[in-house]
């Protein structure tokens, strides 16, 4: 009672310290995204569920970054082992656990939010929005990190594939063998084609060999990528001959 007494005061000082209201986001500012982010540890979860789109949906629409993002991801970092965020949703019988609904959804939206600041993002072109993301990974990746090695293997392998685009940040490169590792173990068991498509991609990146690793759908799906990324550069280099308008 006194740890979750304590969480709740620290929690509320991150909503204090921000000024909500001056914050840009994809549907005007940030004021009414306090009310959102209190409800996400509501022990309720039809409650939490419908304050996930109020809270991640204004700051992350069409995977832009906005100047209510970071305080929202820091948020978020700080409810990850709240009591409400880590409970099960339980089935009909109230004594199977289902899924962590929550949980997952909130490391899938740091996992994405992280990858739409990452270093091929920034090639492209870096906002003052999306560096102030950056700045802030490290203390995101502590609260992903410690769920790596989750007992539930959907809270696990979404903290993986959110943790790689955070270890890019200068002062986390020493976690890239640690997290290759866990890399590997998805790929021993997950089927989901996100998950794989990203943590094969990171370990090629790395330097690893996959041949190894990957399966036939790896492969089909390797093929079929590459299939697409020709057809662009075809219509990217233009017509051979004037369409027919």
């Amino acid at each position: 009672m006194t740890h979750s007494r304590s969480q709740g005061k620290q929690l509320q000082a991150l909503l204090d310290r921000t000024n909500w209201a001056s914050l840009a986001t994809a549907s005007g500012t940030g004021e009414s995204l306090p009310t959102a982010l209190t409800l996400l540890t509501s022990p309720d979860p039809l409650i939490r569920e419908s304050a996930l789109q109020d809270a991640l949906e204004p700051v992350t629409h069409q995977n832009s970054i906005y100047e209510a993002t970071t305080p929202v991801a820091l948020y978020i970092a700080a409810i990850l082992d709240h009591p409400a965020v880590t409970a099960a949703d339980y089935g009909q019988d109230a004594t199977t656990p289902r899924t962590l609904p929550t949980l997952v959804r909130l490391l899938a939206w740091l996992g994405d939010t992280a990858y739409d600041a990452n270093d091929e993002s920034v090639a492209i072109g870096e906002s003052g929005e999306m560096r102030a993301f950056r700045d802030a990974r490290p203390a995101i990746f502590s609260a992903v990190r410690a769920l790596l090695g989750h007992d539930d293997a959907d809270v696990r392998h979404n903290a993986v594939v959110a943790a790689i685009p955070l270890i890019e940040h200068p002062l986390l490169t020493e976690h890239q063998a640690a997290l290759a590792g866990h890399a590997r173990r998805l790929l021993a068991t997950s089927t989901d084609r996100r998950h794989r498509d990203r943590v094969l991609d990171a370990l090629r990146a790395w330097g690893h060999d996959t041949s190894g690793l990957e399966n036939a759908t790896d492969i089909a799906a390797g093929e079929h990528y590459a299939l697409l990324r020709a057809a662009r550069a075809s219509w990217e280099g233009g017509y051979s001959e004037a369409p027919p308008f």
